[in-house]
């Protein structure tokens, strides 16, 4: 449920439809422990990132209340993946959560806020009147991503992490 004009791109990098033959190479971008460590969880299998990937790229809840959008971020120069952004878009109540994961040996390279601020003004352009993200509180990497994209912190904490929040006016 993707179409070509969905691909974004950035100064160096390009998000491209997750599709479930991504699975082969997103498992090594997803493979290191200290992604985790924030989230809970482990490092998945190829198998179940296939399965995974599958059920995402339907690109819709089974009662069709929620769009999912995700994307794989990739590197311009070479084109070798790095992570993925995702959306969950409810139209009906006009708002969308986000979420970022950016592999450990490529993080610190702004990669994440290129692409969150990629997927944050593509929501807005098709008419999201609210983003909203959760960040681990102490999580200052993501916090800062989150800040660059324009969200804010709005106070509330759900499943123990911190709400952010951009409300277009």
């Amino acid at each position: 449920m993707t179409d070509d004009d969905d691909q974004l791109s950035t100064r160096s990098l390009t998000l491209s439809p997750l599709r479930p033959d991504d699975a082969a190479e997103m498992v090594r971008v997803l493979s290191d422990e200290r992604l985790y460590s924030f989230t809970g969880g482990r490092p998945p299998t190829v198998d179940e990132l296939r399965a995974r990937y599958e059920r995402l790229a339907v690109g819709h809840s089974a009662d069709g209340s929620q769009e999912w959008r995700n994307w794989i971020v990739r590197r311009r120069r070479g084109g070798h993946a790095v992570g993925t952004v995702q959306a969950t878009i409810t139209m009906a109540a006009d708002r969308a959560e986000v979420a970022w994961v950016i592999g450990a040996p490529w993080q610190g390279r702004g990669y994440a806020t290129q692409a969150a601020g990629a997927l944050v003004r593509w929501l807005l352009a098709r008419g999201v009147g609210t983003i909203t993200a959760h960040v681990a509180p102490g999580h200052a990497a993501s916090e800062r991503v989150a800040a660059r994209a324009g969200l804010v912190p709005s106070g509330e904490i759900e499943d123990g992490e911190r709400v952010w929040r951009l409300i277009r006016s």
